[in-house]
């Protein structure tokens, strides 16, 4: 196996942008086979043909140096050709959650001021009916079905000549808009530059080889799957297959048949595989690498699905692969890693610091905010010069995620600031909850969130969603709590519902559920009933 150097070095230098990322992988072997979706099959070569062709459509519209175009659907080969062609143009793609409704896709598409819109015929009502309520008024291009009244159908036309090629390393090449859960959407833009860095760290954290294959099961309208999976894919010169979606039960099919040996997880995902029907797994499976397993799940992945290497890290849509823990050990559970590097260690990399309320340095072993320098950071919020000065304090990047690092340069990962319950004069990390508590063998979900106390601070409430047929009682909660917490950590109050509420990328929303007053009131109260 070679060492992630030795992979980059199989390849001529690039340039730091997305072609000469990609003409410098395609230079060795261009007939090698690069992505699979569906019933489409792309060799290197092949795929430069469908960018150069989507390059000369945009152009052909107008689209031009720092312009936007939004693609709004589930994933497809679509978001990595469009990603390519607009990067050729020095252009930036902007990709949408294709669940949107109209007002959340009106704000996006007349913030962000796209050029054009494409989309999948699913969506193609909604996002018309988005574009209808905004000034801008961007071009349509569909990527499936029949539309004779939309001109651009995007797997038919052809466009003579050549689009120019103007992408430079710090055009914008991403706006990637976040969840927006405690206000409106921001735009996040990442550089051709920054994705080229974080795509050749991406593979290097899980030794990609040229020869193995990726599954790209998260959605493209969020970092893990652009940047850690499409990325490694292009700086290793691997291949790799898209899903639309992903889907638990048919996950293991998926992975025997496409003959995958890396696959990105989050947290979530992970869950629910461990707590899936056994007789859905394939031990005939190629894995070799799973990034994104978290201590809770850790054993089932080893010892009961047989996969070698688990990797997990750190990230944030503004600073992604900033943190990972690295191949060669050692191995502290719970940790979320050490500072990423690149493969070529001579360059400057992450730098990070531990502060406190305010921005005093903590030593190692103390709990604090989480400060980041590193070349992946964004280049800023799109649009929005006022919070994305808000975001930094002398040069550094306020993640708002409280973590320790212990001696050895190990960080652990305790909670954001915003989900630190304050409960009789202590912090309580929301995120511990949610562990301990769903790892109760009749728990399926859990959330803990603060709730307002009669003499102030906070109270705890857990919101718990049992499993399928399993009776559970909020003493039982209660006292499995008290059996691994301290008590004041215990949940006041135990609330069970059918479900959770979840983000785009499958995260509890627990701003949704602290936003309920009514949780409280529907919620069994542990003081009264003990």
């Amino acid at each position: 196996m070679l060492e992630p150097r030795a992979v980059l070095e199989l390849y001529p230098p690039h340039d730091n942008t997305l072609k000469g990322l990609f003409d410098s992988r395609a230079s060795i072997g261009p007939l090698r086979p690069l992505l699979n979706f569906v019933d489409k099959r792309y060799s290197w070569q092949s795929f430069q043909g469908e960018v150069d062709r989507v390059a000369a459509m945009l152009h052909a519209r107008a689209v031009g140096k720092g312009d936007r175009v939004a693609i709004v659907a589930t994933n497809s080969d679509a978001h990595v050709i469009l990603l390519f062609a607009l990067a050729r143009l020095g252009a930036a793609m902007v990709p949408l959650n294709p669940s949107f409704g109209v007002a959340e896709l009106a704000y996006i598409i007349g913030h962000a001021e796209v050029r054009g819109a494409v989309v999948s015929q699913a969506v193609l009502a909604t996002v018309q009916a988005a574009i209808g309520q905004v000034d801008v008024q961007p071009f349509l291009m569909l990527i499936d079905g029949e539309a004779d009244h939309i001109p651009g159908f995007f797997g038919q036309v052809a466009y003579a000549g050549d689009a120019p090629i103007r992408g430079e390393p710090d055009d914008t090449c991403l706006i990637i808009y976040t969840s927006g859960t405690t206000g409106l959407p921001k735009g996040v833009m990442h550089s051709q530059k920054n994705y080229v860095a974080c795509a050749e760290i991406a593979g290097a954290r899980t030794a990609l080889q040229p020869d193995e294959k990726v599954l790209i099961i998260l959605p493209f309208f969020h970092v893990n799957a652009l940047f850690y999976s499409l990325g490694s894919i292009f700086s290793a010169g691997a291949s790799g297959t898209l899903l639309s979606r992903f889907s638990a039960s048919t996950f293991w099919e998926s992975v025997v048949e496409t003959q995958a040996t890396h696959v990105n997880i989050i947290e979530a995902i992970g869950n629910i595989l461990q707590k899936r029907p056994r007789e859905e797994f394939r031990t005939d499976h190629q894995l070799r690498v799973v990034y994104g397993v978290r201590a809770a799940f850790v054993k089932t992945f080893r010892e009961e699905f047989q996969i070698p290497v688990l990797v997990t890290g750190f990230g944030m849509t503004e600073c992604p692969g900033v943190i990972c823990n690295p191949l060669g050990g050692p191995d502290k559970p719970g940790s979320i890693g050490i500072l990423a590097t690149h493969p070529d260690t001579t360059r400057p990399w992450t730098q990070a610091r531990v502060v406190d309320d305010e921005g005093q340095d903590l030593p190692n072993g103390a709990v604090g905010e989480l400060w980041l320098q590193s070349p992946t950071i964004m280049q800023g919020y799109f649009r929005d010069q006022e919070t994305t000065k808000a975001a930094y304090r002398s040069g550094w990047f306020m993640t708002g995620d409280l973590v320790r690092r212990d001696d050895d340069g190990y960080f652990y990962f305790i909670s954001r600031k915003k989900d630190i319950i304050r409960r009789r004069g202590e912090n309580i990390s929301g995120a511990e909850l949610d562990r301990v508590i769903g790892e109760h063998p009749g728990v399926y979900e859990a959330a803990a969130i603060a709730v307002p106390a009669e003499l102030g601070e906070d109270e705890i409430l857990a919101a718990i969603v049992r499993k399928p047929g399993v009776e559970l009682s909020a003493l039982e909660i209660a006292d499995w709590c008290r059996q691994h917490l301290a008590p004041m950590k215990v949940p006041r109050y135990v609330l069970f519902l059918d479900e959770l509420p979840h983000t785009p990328t499958h995260k509890v929303a627990k701003a949704q559920l602290r936003s309920d007053p009514s949780l409280r009131q529907r919620a069994t109260d542990l003081e009264r009933t003990s």
